[in-house]
């Protein structure tokens, strides 16, 4: 064991975080008892940090192999949880494993075998099957979002890791939604289950639920008044498929509303740069799959639209949950034709809509993205960007908004009334010493 509990009052402080939750409190004192535990509970609750503390405290300093394996759905969650683990600072090494990027990254940073690996259920089975990593260590397990990787596509590998790992003493698994039985093959047949799910998915005051009828069948302009009545609040879009997210995303744009898009399909880059986009404000609209549902996390998303109708319950609520995080409001909007049967489940919680007859565009953002071609892996962090763009691009620290440095590139938020001068005043200047690629992020 090593020294966490001693270091917990830092590793809260290092996450601004005062205190844990009943929730978080509850999971790691019946892990610290039992062996197989399933917590439900819901989105943006701090499940994340509700299983990193225990696996963190089951971490052997002298043990030199992989002691922890966390599987996800996607590369966006393994992303996320990963940042947590780096802002936690605990000294323990961590790889993240998933498809998008190259593998032989991975293959170079697991030959010094990582204490922790967080991985998606297809690039794991592939590092196994090549035996690039010893599972001989690996006694704590933890599923998150486990219904998602469970469901069609993903159980054949997941069957497969598990059967892979002969060490397991401790499983967990976490959602936000009960929504698929645990097979077998998991050995959960003994689990506690802690539920922290509420009676009705969100209080009515918390969450406001929307109905608005559409006049026509696609639907299209229907979305681009609501986007005109709710002006420049942040906004995710949902559509049901990879097609559809982008007919739509260009329907917006010809209409002038600056929009970014985002799905399974894209290169991880132009992901990352959609979703950057996003967060600093260069986009207030994200049009996007179920995708987005979970596993992001990005702070005061206002308004959610299901521009096509969810699948389920359970991605009516995954979706729900982009908003009204942590004790803010929220608003969803289900955008339906005449055509379409509206389930029980949104009829039983939605009040009907009528958007305004007088609408007017909303503004334009008022800051655009830079990409930077270097991130951590290039030895640049924030502040060096920072330093370069106020002495190089002689701006002001108001002008330079949100900096997200990921390993092998950077993006940096800039007022969009300055930044076609400071491309011009940068575009022969070095960082460090190093000529690195900055230009408009496109």
């Amino acid at each position: 064991m090593n020294n966490l509990e001693n270091n917990q009052d830092q590793i809260l402080e290092r996450l601004k975080i005062k205190a844990l939750n009943e929730m978080q409190l509850q999971t790691i004192q019946t892990l610290e008892k039992e062996n197989n535990v399933l917590v439900l509970s819901s989105t943006g609750s701090g499940k994340t940090l509700a299983f990193l503390l225990p696996v963190l405290q089951s971490l052997k300093t002298d043990i030199k192999l992989v002691q922890a394996l966390i599987l996800v759905p996607s590369r966006e969650l393994a992303l996320q949880i990963e940042a947590v683990l780096k802002q936690m600072q605990t000294g323990f090494k961590i790889t993240t494993c998933y498809g998008g990027h190259k593998r032989e990254i991975e293959e170079n940073n697991l030959v010094q075998p990582p204490a922790i690996i967080i991985g998606t259920a297809g690039r794991m089975a592939d590092h196994i099957r090549r035996k690039n990593i010893d599972l001989s260590a690996i006694e704590f397990l933890v599923l998150d979002e486990f219904d998602k990787s469970l469901e069609l596509g993903f159980i054949e590998e997941m069957q497969f890791i598990l059967a892979s790992l002969p060490a397991i003493k401790k499983r967990l698994l976490t959602s936000a939604t009960f929504a698929v039985d645990i097979p077998h093959f998991l050995k959960m047949d003994d689990a506690v289950t802690l539920n922290f799910l509420p009676e009705q998915p969100t209080l009515a005051d918390q969450l406001r639920i929307h109905t608005i009828l559409s006049p026509e069948k696609d639907k299209l302009q229907t979305l681009f008044n609501f986007i005109c009545f709710a002006g420049n609040t942040s906004t995710i879009v949902f559509c049901n498929h990879r097609d559809a997210v982008e007919r739509t995303s260009k329907f917006l744009s010809e209409q002038g509303i600056v929009n970014v898009f985002y799905h399974g399909g894209m290169e991880q880059r132009d992901r990352e740069t959609a979703l950057c986009k996003f967060r600093n404000a260069t986009a207030d609209i994200l049009i996007t799959t179920d995708l987005a549902s979970r596993g992001l996390d990005i702070a005061n998303i206002r308004n959610i639209v299901h521009f096509h109708l969810p699948i389920d319950e359970a991605s009516f609520t995954h979706r729900n949950g982009r908003t009204a995080r942590m004790h803010s409001t929220g608003n969803v909007y289900v955008i339906f034709s005449a055509e379409e049967k509206l389930p029980e489940y949104i009829q039983s919680v939605a009040q009907i809509f009528e958007l305004p007859s007088q609408l007017n565009m909303p503004e334009k953002p008022k800051w655009s993205t830079l990409f930077v071609d270097a991130g951590k892996k290039d030895k640049i962090n924030k502040i060096d960007i920072v330093g370069f763009l106020t002495q190089k691009g002689k701006l002001k620290k108001d002008d330079i908004g949100l900096i997200e440095v990921k390993d092998f590139i950077s993006f940096a938020a800039v007022r969009k009334s300055k930044i076609g001068h400071v491309v011009e005043l940068i575009k022969n200047e070095k960082i460090k010493n190093k000529k690195i690629k900055i230009a408009i992020a496109k």
